[in-house]
């Protein structure tokens, strides 16, 4: 008996294993846990799936969308290029760059919007708190802003610049840090063709004014220098003789959009006077104006007689007679007579001699 009682008090440490009635008691539990909350867990399965499906075609409707208006944005380029319209607006590779940039910006922003709302209704559907989740968020976004703040910067510069048309493919500008003809534009870094065939890698974020050269019209200058003696209607008749020529010559009729004009008098000197001629021109061909200008001036003048000066000054008419070889000599001076009182002032004193008496003579 009481041997039977402290067997009962004293627990046994081996682990009983678990009977067929605890086993069926947890399976009840289970299962009727599952029959109480499967319409829950049906209905937010239900729930994500609706947004997923909704999230997924709106995505793809917008980004076809976007699609569609670029393809229309390089329909309407390609149908006006080669036309007279056409050599106003921007060239068709232009227009395939800008509409490329713009539409993968609208596909990137959209796919971005749709995808983190779909992705906040999803946590929110599952009663995740995403006060924390936001405010993280900031907190991250703040900190990569301040860190890849240049990066930004020139993303932002870069999309601007393509949506306002700043500059283009086939455009010369001059960006400040660089100059040259624009041969790929990006969101980040605009490639430039320098004068001597150079690449410089602008960032958009560094570029704080830009000079476009090849939008509207350029201008022509070129300022002519002759003697101050020419007959100025005869130096004028005859530049506009060479403008109304080369007006009516190709290519220079496609490439002046405007008659040559004589503006006048630049300056007046005693031994030169300049005329200042200028032209309106097409965009970036005023380089090339100007040096076919110039080169059909000085052939104009030459063939009229008419004397172009500058850089050197003047020789007078009279030329010094090669048979006089005192023509060359500097006058004579005062002091080559020895007579002159210049030289006789000039002469140094000579001494005194010594007296007979003087008792240093040795006797």
């Amino acid at each position: 008996m009481f041997l039977s009682v402290l067997s009962i008090a004293e627990p046994s440490d081996e682990p009983s294993a678990p009977s067929l009635q605890d086993a069926q008691e947890s399976a009840t539990e289970a299962a009727s846990w599952v029959e109480q909350n499967w319409s829950t867990w049906l209905s937010i399965g239900l729930r994500v799936l609706l947004i997923i499906v909704i999230a997924g075609v709106l995505r793809v409707m917008i980004r076809r969308a976007i699609t569609k208006l670029i393809d229309r944005m390089n329909r309407t380029a390609q149908a006006v290029d080669g036309t007279a319209l056409g050599g106003l607006l921007v060239n068709v590779e232009r227009r395939r760059q800008r509409s490329q940039a713009i539409g993968s910006v609208l596909r990137s922003v959209a796919s971005f919007l749709i995808l983190g709302t779909a992705g906040l209704m999803i946590l929110g559907t599952f009663e995740i708190n995403l006060a924390p989740l936001l405010a993280s968020a900031g907190v991250a976004g703040v900190a990569i802003g301040f860190g890849a703040r240049n990066l930004v910067t020139d993303f932002l510069s870069g999309v601007f610049m393509i949506l306002e048309d700043q500059y283009g493919v086939g455009d010369t500008v001059d960006a400040g840090v660089a100059s040259g003809e624009v041969i790929e534009v990006g969101l980040r870094v605009t490639k430039l063709r320098g004068d001597n065939g150079e690449i410089w890698y602008v960032r958009n974020g560094e570029v704080k004014r830009i000079g476009n050269l090849s939008q509207g019209w350029a201008t022509a200058g070129v300022d002519v220098t002759v003697r101050p003696d020419e007959d100025l209607d005869v130096v004028k008749a005859k530049i506009l003789e060479v403008g109304e020529t080369m007006s009516k010559e190709e290519p220079w009729n496609e490439r002046l959009w405007g008659p040559i004009e004589v503006l006048g008098l630049d300056s007046v000197l005693l031994d030169s006077m300049v005329v200042r001629v200028s032209a309106k021109t097409m965009p970036g061909k005023a380089l090339s104006v100007e040096r076919e200008l110039r080169w059909r001036i000085k052939k104009a003048f030459d063939a009229a007689g008419i004397q172009i000066v500058g850089g050197l000054p003047l020789q007078p008419d009279t030329e010094v007679s090669a048979g006089d070889p005192t023509a060359g000599m500097a006058p004579p001076s005062a002091y080559a007579n020895t007579s002159s009182p210049q030289a006789q002032a000039a002469t140094p004193l000579t001494p005194a001699p010594a007296a007979s008496g003087s008792p240093n003579v040795a006797k």
